[in-house]
């Protein structure tokens, strides 16, 4: 039982951290209906500020955490104002090339300045004389496990209050709804555009720090990491992000059950799956949840008319 409960508690923080990304994928997929596969990348250019500042720099790690979720939602913001506010009207598919160059071009210019050795993240347990973790009737909390637990709890409240309070908010709904009769209703749709990469941005910067300090270090394959929220996405549908957060939790926990229980059963069958096969789980869910619901598990089904 202390091993289910251990791998169910690492298999929904990881799936939380999945989640900061793919509500940005979510986001950005209700505004523009375009699929931006620069997320990942926006995740791991927030991770390599903080640790630039806070480990490079030698600034207060606060200062520096902060600091990076700023200017990684302004450079989301910048990104679509300067390269994907020129494709408005352009065919959807051009625009989602498009977003994976972007994703090339951060993803390439991270790794020359990571380099072949991780890179640490700068870690505030550490200034607090703490030893990362606790442990309660067998059970290991990491304090960074239990942060991106509450990181993505507290977005989807502000979210929720955004979307339903703030006239920004409305603005965004709108605009997910019907571009153009926002446009009517004196709605500055680019400035919601705008709002929306730089919010994503901003989740994304929170999802690579918890990949980065609260699972592994910073590398050149902490890209792999945030990518895996995409299945997340497809799984819950595109368009929706209860959908996004279900299918995180979905991802998160299948990669922490059989990671805790592959090898005991291979051990009892004599069957070897391979020692990476955690992380090919998640996308065999996604295949076949897919062919049960091809638009994902609460994803908006589409009606074409002849």
């Amino acid at each position: 039982m202390t091993v289910f409960l251990q791998a169910s508690f690492e298999g929904l923080a990881l799936g939380a951290v999945y989640s900061l990304v793919a509500i940005g994928f979510v986001l950005i997929y209700k505004a523009m209906d375009v699929l931006s596969f620069a997320q990942p990348a926006l995740a791991v250019v927030g991770a390599g500020i903080i640790s630039g500042l806070a480990v490079d720099r030698g600034i207060n790690f606060w200062i520096a955490f902060i600091a990076a979720l700023i200017a990684t939602g302004l450079l989301g913001a910048l990104l679509e104002r300067t390269f994907l506010r020129p494709m408005v009207g352009e065919p959807v598919f051009s625009v989602a090339i498009l977003t994976i160059g972007l994703d090339i071009i951060l993803r390439t210019v991270l790794d020359n300045w990571i380099g072949v050795n991780p890179r640490f993240m700068g870690d505030p347990i550490v200034t607090w004389g703490q030893t990362g973790s606790i442990t309660f009737s067998g059970l290991v909390f990491k304090f960074q496990e239990l942060g991106a637990l509450m990181t993505a709890v507290l977005s989807v409240i502000f979210l929720g209050y955004f979307f339903k309070a703030s006239k920004y908010g409305l603005a965004m709904k709108a605009t997910s709804f019907d571009q153009e009769a926002s446009l009517a209703q004196g709605i500055n749709v680019g400035r919601v555009f705008g709002l929306v990469w730089f919010i994503g941005g901003i989740l994304a910067a929170f999802a690579g720090f918890f990949i980065t300090g609260g699972f592994n270090l910073l590398s050149q394959a902490s890209f792999i990491s945030a990518l895996r929220a995409l299945p997340a996405v497809v799984i819950g549908g595109l368009d929706s992000i209860p959908g996004a957060i279900v299918g995180s939790l979905i991802i998160g926990m299948t990669q922490g059950y059989v990671a805790y229980y592959q090898f005991p059963l291979e051990n009892l069958t004599g069957i070897s799956l391979g020692s990476g096969f955690s992380l090919l789980a998640p996308y065999l869910i996604m295949f076949v949840i897919l062919i049960i619901k091809p638009d994902g598990l609460f994803g908006t089904e589409e009606v074409e008319r002849v």
